[in-house]
């Protein structure tokens, strides 16, 4: 048997094909289909320039942050026009740098910087203050980056995009690295008789911290603001300053006269020669030095009697009330009418904390004088540990005026002597030339 062809089945199934083709490449671009799909940003930063610092530096730094995010996208489907945002493109970027701890403190707000574009670097620029105490080699500090990126692009249509935007946060380390330095710590500091107004010494003993070993390094005594201790000789030179050496000093200096008994500052700094032979200055240490009142002297002896009309020998008795010893030490009253002197300056030598002196004055009371206490002042002066001479606040000294002695003035006594010693002698001359 044999089969018979029919034509017009063929062409019908011929017809029904190529519009189903037809109807399937119509439709395809208006059907809702994932186009592009990326991987987003990713940054790298580093300190721009040089990458050292120095304990106790105030500096501004710049950081370069670079997006080195592909453009990695997958084009499911091919529509009749490009995306404008690229999937590794960061928008709206917001750059952040937090401290590490109190060694580097970031002073700068985060930073908008706007659209960051794959392969494009943006620098940013942060105020910093690195701690006096910051002794590890290197610190790393977060760099928060806050942004926006492309994830997904859906194709409505073959003119229309829609756009999926996703939210991020990247932390990338930044390295800051401290220059070996010398680093100054005073483990002690002894004040050789401070007083305020005079000169003294200050005794240091110094050790080295820090990583750096220095050479030819100076220890300079430096003023701290409006401080009363002034230095007057301000610089030791020490050599070789390595890690971990400890060294003593000893400076001269002044303590002014508006100063009180308390502690005050004074800063020191070590000028030395790194390993790389440049000469750079420590950051500055600070310590107090406690700083004495003068010398107070009291009288301590019981009030002397003058009698009216009599020169007499009175002593007077000083205690030195000070923290600090005196040297070389003159007493001297000053009297005032109805009292005269005519020895009112007394040595007493040198005088500890504490102990007592005794001066001796010879003091002459008017004959009218008015009895009873009356006061007069004396002062010390006396030279310091450096020589120096000082006077001392005055000193008041009590004097009891009372009368003299039988109710007549021994210079009345003197008198009628003198009268008797002239009359006897004249009644001798007398009787020689009668004899005759």
């Amino acid at each position: 048997m044999t089969r018979s062809s029919c034509p017009g089945f063929t062409g019908t199934a011929m017809v029904i094909l190529t519009l189903l083709t037809c109807s399937v490449l119509i439709l395809a671009p208006g059907s809702a289909v994932t186009q592009h799909i990326g991987s987003g940003p990713s940054f790298t930063a580093m300190v721009s320039g040089d990458n050292e610092f120095v304990p106790g530096e105030d500096t501004t730094i710049t950081i370069l942050v670079k997006n080195t995010g592909l453009n990695s996208m997958k084009q499911v489907m091919m529509g009749t026009i490009q995306p404008e945002d690229q999937q590794n493109t960061a928008k709206t970027t917001t750059i952040g740098l937090a401290s590490a701890g109190d060694n580097v403190t970031v002073r700068t707000d985060p930073q908008m910087v706007g659209d960051i574009p794959g392969g494009a670097t943006v620098p940013v620029q942060y105020k910093i203050k690195i701690s006096a105490n910051a002794t590890d080699a290197e610190y790393q500090l977060p760099l928060t980056l806050q942004y926006r990126y492309l994830k997904v692009i859906v194709q409505e249509r073959s003119d229309m995009f829609e756009y999926v935007y996703n939210d991020a946060e990247d932390t990338v380390p930044v390295t800051i690295r401290m220059q070996p330095h010398v680093k100054a710590q005073v483990i002690e500091a002894v004040p050789e008789q401070l007083t305020v107004g005079s000169d003294g010494y200050l005794n240091l003993k110094i050790r080295n911290i820090g990583p750096e070993n220095g050479t030819l390094a100076s220890v300079k005594l430096l003023r701290n603001g409006q401080s009363p201790i002034i230095p007057v000789d301000s610089t030791v030179f020490i050599g070789d300053f390595k890690s971990g050496d400890t060294i003593a000093c000893r400076y001269k200096v002044s303590v002014s006269n508006d100063a009180t008994n308390q502690t005050y500052p004074v800063d020191l700094a070590v000028s030395y020669m790194n390993r790389e032979g440049t000469v750079v200055t420590s950051a500055k240490t600070t310590i107090g030095v406690p700083v004495n009142e003068q010398p107070v002297f009291t009288v301590i002896s019981p009030v002397p009697e003058v009698p009216r009309g009599t020169e007499s020998t009175i002593n007077v008795s000083y205690r030195n009330n000070g923290k600090i010893p005196v040297y070389d030490t003159q007493a001297r009253i000053t009297p005032h009418d109805p009292v005269t002197a005519s020895d009112s300056n007394a040595f007493l030598g040198d005088i500890a904390p504490g102990e007592t002196a005794t001066a001796t004055f010879v003091v002459l009371a008017d004959q009218n004088a008015e009895t009873g206490e009356q006061t007069f002042d004396s002062t010390i002066r006396y030279r310091d540990a450096t020589g120096i001479s000082i006077s001392s606040d005055p000193i008041p000294v009590q004097l009891n005026i009372v009368p003299s002695a039988g109710g007549i003035s021994p210079l009345i006594i003197v008198g009628i002597i003198a009268v008797l010693i002239i009359g006897a002698a004249f009644f001798v001359y007398r009787q020689k030339n009668k004899s005759r």
